[in-house]
């Protein structure tokens, strides 16, 4: 397998530019950028529901495109995915999922 460069990871590097400078006030994520992935951007919010809301809907992504599932410790995942400067964005929105009372049905 050939060594990667920086230059392989350009586009998810250019979309995370462009995110930076034109929403630079929406709440920080965390960013991953990887070499097994090389086009795509993830951007994380954990315990940050609001914050995921708030960058699907700066993105333009329509709410019925996220995907959600809880893991059985209880935390619920939303995730989505959209296209720019060629990158594959992502995002992925962790937080508690509410309790359960005892004696409900749900």
């Amino acid at each position: 397998m050939s060594t990667q460069t920086l230059q392989d990871l350009g586009p998810a590097l250019v979309a995370l530019r462009l995110l930076a400078v034109d929403y630079a006030g929406l709440p920080a994520p965390c960013v991953s950028v990887s070499t097994v992935y090389p086009d795509r951007l993830e951007l994380s919010f954990h315990d940050d529901l609001a914050g995921f809301e708030a960058w699907r809907g700066a993105l333009g992504i329509e709410p019925e495109r996220v995907t959600y599932h809880e893991h059985r410790c209880g935390t619920r995942v939303l995730t989505v995915n959209t296209g720019l400067a060629g990158a594959d964005v992502v995002l992925v929105g962790y937080g508690r999922a509410a309790r359960r009372r005892e004696g409900t049905v749900q």
